[in-house]
């Protein structure tokens, strides 16, 4: 499941969203509290509209709106709002600030801190209110003459909105509408959403990606995923027909877990392209059916239980076994969850030693099969004495012998288990170009496939 990244996130943090949605009416600004001289981390469209400032002007300029001082602004109420920062404080004041075009504009301006679940204070709220009119009183032709009370009071009746945004609200009011002005400066510990982690609303079917059972369920499918790709080489490579009943069920069992793994990957949330938790259904069974979904359905075909049956004719009992090479295109998810850890030095030196004796199973698999093709001529029906499985044959007195009697082939030679610590041993020398030469290739294929292999070691 495209992680949009990464797939594998920490539960959403929707203090932002909470905060738009619960101020659409305001002109507000967030500053991180952490960071010297507190820079704006995000400003909203009023804020913008207000001061006359693109978001990317304001972007990462000081919270104390310091850029919008002009010589008129009061030295007195710019020290107050330092200190209100520096004591993350909760504050409100009047200060005459300029816009982008340097017009002078009164402000109403709260300062709140916002604090995390550990009590740590991790942003600056601050809401801004243009009082312009109630400090200078607009005078024109029809008010010369008038007091000044009378201005102010001509100035109250032509802007109801400014007059009703500031007007108290009562208990009532708050509850039935979240997003009024008023509301937001009150900055109360019941009216601030808390800047913290929350896990999003899914339907009741729906499975968060990051909860404790999904990401217990993706370990195991992990484990089994290095299993899978240690066993189907080697059992591709030597044609073993899983007639052990042990080792039949286990991989029986193996392929019922990833068929389970599919139903749930149906009902699993994902990281959408903006980094935002998708829990809709519709979108995450067409999101795993673009992606992963028919490599895992050819990853839990029982191909074990087909090839077990005596009666399967050789050629298509190497189908099978081939197809199951499919399974280890599931690395790819692997990839993708170790990436989580490359951070630390230990877990990289494991992921490392990992991928060598990964790489080298599977190159000592290939070295068996291009051994065990070339070994026998079949137009001739004799065994190639030049052959590196003749030779270890040889060496270790298990010889080929030819049943000319009975099934009219080519019997005996070392055993399974001593084949393959052989291939693991020359591939394991010549990635580390050691190579000591008592196990060396002597066909062109061979030869072929070992400088290819001394290539990958130099890498």
């Amino acid at each position: 499941m495209p992680g949009g990244k990464r797939g594998l996130v920490a539960p959403q943090n929707t203090f932002l969203e909470n905060i738009v949605r619960r101020s659409s009416e305001s002109s507000f600004l967030l500053g991180n509290a952490q960071i010297v001289d507190w820079p704006v981390v995000y400003s909203n469209d009023g804020f913008c509209k207000l001061s006359g400032y693109h978001r990317a002007d304001v972007m990462q300029k000081s919270s104390t709106c310091s850029f919008m001082y002009g010589e008129l602004t009061d030295k007195k109420t710019i020290d107050k709002v330092r200190q209100t920062f520096d004591n993350y404080e909760s504050n409100c004041f009047e200060i005459l600030l300029y816009k982008k075009n340097r017009t002078p504009v009164w402000f109403y301006m709260q300062i709140a801190p916002i604090r995390n679940e550990h009590d740590k204070v991790v942003l600056f709220l601050c809401t801004f209110k243009d009082i312009t009119l109630f400090k200078q009183p607009i005078e024109d032709e029809s008010t010369k003459g008038w007091t000044k009370f009378a201005r102010l009071t001509r100035a109250l009746t032509n802007s109801r909105s400014v007059l009703q945004q500031l007007t108290p609200m009562n208990k009532a009011e708050v509850v039935h509408k979240h997003s009024r002005l008023a509301e937001v400066l009150q900055l109360g510990s019941d009216i601030l959403p808390q800047y913290k982690q929350e896990a999003p609303k899914t339907p009741p079917h729906i499975i968060l990606h990051y909860c404790a059972f999904k990401t217990t369920w993706d370990w195991v499918i992990l484990i089994l995923t290095f299993y899978t790709a240690i066993m189907v080489p080697y059992n591709v490579s030597f044609k073993t027909k899983q007639n052990n009943i042990a080792w039949l069920v286990l991989d029986s069992v193996v392929d019922v877990i990833f068929l389970v793994d599919i139903v749930l990957n149906f009902h699993t949330t994902f990281v959408g392209p903006g980094g935002e938790v998708i829990s809709d259904p519709k979108l995450i069974r067409m999101n795993y059916l673009k992606t992963w979904f028919v490599i895992d359905l050819l990853s839990c075909l029982p191909y074990d239980i087909i090839n077990a049956f005596e009666n399967v004719d050789e050629g298509i009992s190497s189908l099978f076994s081939s197809l199951k090479v499919v399974r280890l295109l599931r690395l790819g998810r692997v990839a993708r969850k170790l990436d989580h850890y490359l951070e630390y030095g230990a877990a990289v030196l494991v992921l490392l030693v990992c991928v060598f004796g990964l790489v080298a199973h599977w190159l000592a698999c290939i070295w068996y099969s291009i051994g065990d093709y070339e070994v026998i001529d079949e137009i001739t029906n004799t065994l190639k004495k030049d052959s590196w499985l003749c030779q270890l044959a040889e060496s270790i007195g298990t010889p080929y012998r030819y049943n000319s009697t009975g099934s009219g082939q080519w019997e005996g030679g070392p055993s399974k288990d001593s084949l393959y610590i052989t291939s693991l041993y020359f591939t394991m020398t010549s990635l580390t170009t050691i190579g000591f030469g008592n196990i060396a290739p002597t066909t062109d294929g061979e030869k072929i496939f070992s400088v290819a292999m001394m290539m990958v070691g130099c890498k």
